[in-house]
């Protein structure tokens, strides 16, 4: 009977003198990649110009890197962002936090949605979302491959032993990076789904609430098993019982109700699609 997992794959795919291909970088771009695809599958279907695709995507990847950097030093170290605010945007990006990009994204796609009249901002969330799920998904595989945002120590058989993580090396621990990639992986299915019975019938804004339901609640219990990111987040659980992550999922998920609440009124007043 297998005890644990020995994970230990090397984080670089190869190096050459100080430049480094990481397979954290490579899953990166692969999730836009696929998300590109996806999305222009989504837009060819529903009539709308498949060059807008390019410039969403160019959207997409600026928001999720600066709120995601934004979001790990306001949320996370506050401190950093003071003595060097330029390190947001400044390569290598260590630290991200996905409630950051979250916000970035929204920004984004308001943005973008004030120049195209033919696209809502309600009508462009419902598709993004189900391309950011994907992303997610890889960003997270990415996690794992660097072995870094691991989990709680456990007993289970398919508990892993990060022997790249100096730190959380010396006991098998919940491979949280997994759970969160196989969860985002299934949203997108579902999402995707959901999008693909109804397209221009679905009440815009449903998809981006059920997103942000779904995706944030299940964060939300991941934490649970996860080891803290951050040093002040003891306090933080010793005072709430909560850490940074499921603190900042609450209202994310009050976001997707809200959005939700919007989308089926909205479906009451307005005439139907054809």
């Amino acid at each position: 009977m297998i005890s644990s997992i020995i994970w230990d794959p090397n984080p670089e795919i190869f190096s050459i003198g100080s430049f480094s291909i990481r397979w954290y970088g490579l899953l990166f771009a692969l999730g836009f990649v696929l998300s590109h695809r996806v999305l222009s599958y989504i837009f060819r279907k529903e009539g709308k110009p498949e060059s807008d695709v390019d410039t969403l995507t160019v959207y997409m990847v600026v928001a999720t890197v600066l709120g995601a950097r934004l979001g790990h030093f306001l949320f996370y170290d506050p401190g950093q962002f003071i003595r060097n605010p330029l390190e947001i945007i400044i390569p290598p990006y260590a630290g991200l936090a996905s409630h950051g990009a979250a916000i970035g994204i929204f920004v984004a796609l308001y943005l973008y949605s004030r120049r195209k009249k033919d696209q809502s901002y309600l009508w462009i969330i419902d598709r993004m979302v189900i391309v950011v799920a994907l992303t997610g998904c890889c960003i997270r595989l990415g996690n794992l491959m660097n072995s870094e945002i691991v989990g709680k120590a456990t007993n289970l058989p398919w508990g892993f032993v990060f022997k790249y993580n100096e730190e959380f090396s010396q006991v098998p621990r919940h491979p949280a990076q997994l759970y969160e990639a196989i969860y985002c992986l299934l949203l997108f299915g579902f999402l995707f789904w959901m999008w693909s019975r109804k397209k221009a019938l679905t009440p815009e804004g449903s998809l981006g609430g059920l997103f942000m339901i779904i995706l944030f609640t299940l964060r939300f219990l991941d934490e649970f098993l996860k080891e803290n990111q951050e040093d002040f987040e003891s306090d933080l659980i010793a005072q709430f019982g909560l850490n940074m992550g499921q603190i900042l999922s609450i209202p994310a998920v009050l976001v997707g109700i809200i959005l939700l609440v919007v989308a089926y009124r909205r479906q009451k007043t307005l005439p139907l699609k054809s």
